[in-house]
């Protein structure tokens, strides 16, 4: 299957309600709130943003400049332009994005021939955008990871990269960090928001935010899940930059909740695994979360 075409599969499960980047939740409102959890979400009007055309990369042979932002079918797309000048076919695409300080999952896969342009887009998913309340852009970082088209092999990968919106200037992006609190330490927490049975088709979850405030890139997975008693097959993997925040979700999958005949999530038990997600080093492990859920 070609890259392009595995890019249109992602992007139609995204818009019908799966994020991938993070493992986690496309619908992130609570179903079934922890007990003790209190919800108060801040809302915001939204702003009309520009940007100004500027280079954002020109190394190794290849130049992208930023030209627009627009809305999109997907999220709202950073329209560029790539040039390699290379004797390489090369692809492009993007990893470690966040917008105003939250981790959002993007759409791009550019086959750029040696020695061509390209005019393309890297969509910040609306499904990420709503997840962290975010309502005007006032900025986008992301790396520009670069590897040949032919062999898959690395090719070049970029410093993080900012660009700026008219926005910008004073802007304060409003974080609800309210839920109940799992873990908090050297600089990391971790809060269950609550239950969402529409979490994804692979099905329900409980909705995690994450904060990172050290100065390491992170991963945060689950591990040794547990529904009503019976260990279930779960998953969640969330990568989250240095500084940044992210919501994402500790997934049950529905085949399992089967096999136990459950129908009803009365309780979980689960503990994350937190590592580098530069080095793979192991940072942490909490100890084991009990969480009840409110009727």
């Amino acid at each position: 299957m070609k890259k392009k075409t595995i890019v249109a599969v992602l992007a139609a499960l995204v818009i019908g309600g799966t994020m991938f980047g993070g493992c986690g939740s496309s619908d992130t409102s609570v179903d079934k709130e922890i007990v003790n959890n209190k919800d108060d979400k801040k809302k915001e009007e939204p702003k009309e943003v520009t940007i100004e055309e500027q280079v954002l990369m020109d190394a190794n042979g290849i130049k992208i400049t930023a030209k627009g932002l627009e809305d999109g079918l997907f999220g709202t797309d950073l329209k560029l332009l790539i040039e390699n000048n290379t004797d390489t076919n090369l692809t492009v695409q993007a990893n470690a994005s966040s917008v105003n300080g939250f981790m959002v999952d993007t759409l791009m896969s550019e086959d750029v021939a040696a020695g061509k342009k390209s005019n393309t887009t890297l969509t910040f998913s609306t499904t990420g955008l709503k997840d962290g309340n975010i309502t005007t852009i006032a900025n986008m970082e992301f790396i520009f990871h670069i590897f040949n088209t032919d062999t898959w092999d690395a090719y070049y990968d970029s410093e993080m990269i900012l660009v700026e919106t008219s926005a910008a200037e004073g802007y304060v992006q409003s974080f609800d960090d309210s839920g109940t609190e799992f873990y908090n330490a050297d600089g990391i927490r971790i809060i269950g928001k609550g239950l969402s049975s529409e979490d994804s088709f692979f099905g329900p979850g409980l909705i995690v935010y994450i904060e990172n405030d050290t100065d390491q890139n992170i991963t945060v997975q689950a591990r040794d899940t547990s529904v009503n008693g019976f260990m279930i097959d779960a998953n969640m993997s969330q990568d989250v930059v240095a500084g940044k925040k992210a919501l994402t979700a500790v997934t049950f999958f529905s085949t399992s909740l089967e096999e136990n005949e459950i129908e009803d999530i009365e309780s979980v038990e689960t503990s994350f695994h937190i590592f580098d997600m530069d080095t793979w080093n192991d940072i942490t492990d909490t100890e084991v979360i009990v969480i009840d859920f409110a009727e």
